[in-house]
């Protein structure tokens, strides 16, 4: 049940890419997560360079730039630190891999909710048993 929201700035990624980013973070969720393939909801936003601000150091070793995503995740909790270290990974070596997405340029934010946080439409709260 996780909710992507991708944050980039504009003309930093054509609409290819951004499929591409997409697929590549959904089979990341799918693998470390274990995910279904169905609980697919991306949204992404790009911003001006005027509404997008980033500092290109902190705490990497090398420098972020323009192309930098902000992937916010919010899931159910549960997952241990390790499988959270793994997605993160996971997103990073595969972005880099297929789009050649600099690593420095993946900030992941997870956001963990309750099952009862979560309503899929008709207005009920299908995860409730």
């Amino acid at each position: 049940m996780p909710f992507v929201k991708v944050s980039y700035m504009e003309n930093a990624y054509d609409k290819d890419s951004l499929a591409s980013v997409s697929q590549t973070i959904m089979k990341a969720l799918m693998k470390e997560f274990h995910v279904p393939e169905k609980d697919y909801f991306h949204v992404f936003s790009s911003h001006k360079k005027e509404e997008f601000y980033y500092d290109p150091h902190y705490l990497l070793r090398h420098e972020r730039d323009h192309c930098l995503l902000y992937i916010q995740i919010t899931c159910g909790s549960g997952r241990t630190q390790e499988q959270k270290q793994s997605l993160y990974k996971e997103i990073a070596d595969q972005l880099y891999c297929k789009l050649n997405i600099r690593k420095e340029n993946i900030f992941i934010m997870l956001i963990e909710t309750g099952l009862e946080n979560w309503s899929f439409g008709e207005g009920l709260a299908q995860m409730i048993k």
